[in-house]
């Protein structure tokens, strides 16, 4: 298909309606209010296409009544290959209407889609994977990103570290009051403790640092996929297939690539809430007790 020297690079155009007559959705990406919303939902539903926050390059957005058109890049083949998988199994639909429900607030948001690369309309042969692959290959950007995209994704991440950084501190305050009231604890790993108890001892609960990050990457080994799944109970950005797909796209770079990549997307979708603490719970609940002592430092403590 490409040459093996050359990087695969392709272009595809994503069309999107709604059908619910009151939802018009180029209205509302030109809205100043809520295309940083809209903005959000694609950004979610097509890295969850393909189990990567840069699998798919939005280089600009199209408004053209009653569609809003997406113009898609894609540099690996195999990203390519999962966001079609994605497409033609209905869950990149499926993804797209629960982000926009939830960044809009609306009870629910119906799509139909369409997706063509030049005058090729990929909808009518989907089930010939190849065949679609050759279509998006042959189609090269015509341009680069948008800047206004740019901007977009920078607002994106501002307002993460944001809403992090604020539903820490509110949650931190419920956290120090709820200590002066009698009864029961509930336990929430949705919401930091300032302290959590590992083999008896008591530990601050830190938000996780690069260190932790590595020596989770360096020593997880085979396991990294089952404390996935246990940090997945609590975290949507790890939802099913995301650690599939994390396996299948490092596969090549091994073990410590993907756990890398698991740890990252953990962090960087709960800022301030990926904490040592939810970590440790990860890691015993997998029986990795010695890799929890090695992050906490009692082995140093030891020696």
């Amino acid at each position: 298909m490409a040459n093996s020297s050359a990087p695969w690079i392709g272009c595809a155009y994503l069309f999107l309606q709604s059908t619910c007559k009151t939802i018009i959705l180029p209205s509302l990406y030109e809205s100043s209010q809520k295309k940083p919303s809209v903005f959000k939902a694609l950004k979610l539903a097509l890295a969850d296409s393909t189990g990567s926050i840069n699998g798919v390059d939005m280089l600009k957005v199209h408004c053209s009544h009653p569609h809003l058109i997406i113009q898609l890049k894609f540099c690996k083949q195999e990203n390519c290959r999962r966001f079609l998988q994605s497409y033609r199994e209905g869950a990149l639909q499926e993804s797209l209407q629960k982000h926009l429900q939830l960044s809009l607030a609306i009870s629910t948001v119906p799509l139909e889609m369409e997706l063509k690369a030049g005058s090729e309309h990929l909808d009518s042969m989907l089930k010939d994977e190849d065949h679609c692959l050759e279509c998006i290959y042959r189609e090269k950007p015509d341009r680069l990103r948008d800047e206004e995209i740019t901007e977009l994704e920078k607002c994106l991440e501002r307002l993460i570290v944001h809403q992090s950084i604020n539903n820490t501190a509110a949650k931190d305050c419920t956290s120090l009051n709820s200590q002066s009231l009698p009864g029961p604890s509930q336990g929430n790993s949705l919401s930091p403790q300032v302290t959590f108890t590992f083999q008896g001892q008591e530990f601050d609960n830190r938000t996780l640092t690069p260190d932790d990050h590595q020596k989770f990457a360096k020593l997880v080994s085979k396991k990294w996929k089952q404390v996935g799944r246990s940090l997945q109970k609590n975290c949507r950005a790890l939802r099913d297939p995301v650690i599939d797909n994390l396996a299948l796209e490092y596969d090549r770079e091994g073990l410590y690539e993907q756990a890398y990549q698991l740890l990252l997307r953990f962090r960087e979708s709960e800022g301030q809430k990926a904490t040592i603490g939810r970590l440790i719970a990860a890691l015993e609940e997998n029986g990795l007790i010695s890799l929890a002592e090695e992050l906490l430092g009692l082995h140093a403590s030891q020696d």
